[in-house]
């Protein structure tokens, strides 16, 4: 996960349902040797399969959290994710 996210103070620019996790998931993804070393996209790392197995389950969440974001039923439940 994240190592900002244990920093006192520190926030999130962005406000929107799903940010920390897109948030961890771009942190993820430019970590791995996949953007560090093959100077790949973060999002060609994960079209190619090359992203770590932390990485991928955080596109999973990530992806969840999006499709929440549609289902009606979430009006009374609320967004999934963080």
């Amino acid at each position: 996960m994240s190592e900002l996210r244990g920093v006192e103070g520190w926030e999130l620019e962005d406000k929107t349902p799903c940010a920390g996790l897109r948030a961890d998931l771009k942190i993820c993804l430019l970590e791995t040797d996949c953007c560090k070393k093959e100077r790949l996209t973060p999002r060609e790392c994960l079209k190619q399969n090359k992203a770590t197995p932390e990485c991928m389950h955080l596109y999973h969440y990530f992806i969840a959290c999006k499709k929440s974001m549609v289902d009606n039923r979430t009006r009374f439940r609320g967004t999934k994710g963080y």
